[in-house]
């Protein structure tokens, strides 16, 4: 699965966003979406195959960390359109100070 496939999924974004605090166990996890364990490692599992997450084994748990290679690559690929979107916000904000 692609990092775009990937990252499409709203609960995998939100998992990312939940590692950004750092480690995690999966149990944390589980708790903080409010959603089924099976469904949380399905998309734990996503997440790995990807590249977008590692994990290591602490005794009988997992404790998950965000893999900063593909995010760095994820970002690389999205400067050219925040540099268009960047130009587009300054022109918008042009216009309204010509408008006030």
């Amino acid at each position: 699965m692609s990092i775009f496939t990937t990252i499409a999924d709203p609960v995998r974004r939100e998992i990312l966003g939940l590692l950004l605090a750092g480690e995690q166990p999966a149990g944390v996890l589980v708790d903080r979406l409010d959603l089924p364990q099976p469904n949380v490692s399905k998309h734990l599992r996503a997440l790995h195959e990807a590249g977008l997450v590692r994990f290591r084994v602490d005794g009988p748990r997992r404790l998950y960390s965000l893999e900063p290679e593909p995010l760095a690559e994820l970002d690389h690929w999205l400067q050219p359109y925040r540099a268009f979107w960047a130009n587009k916000l300054d022109a918008l904000d042009d216009h309204l100070k010509r408008s006030d």
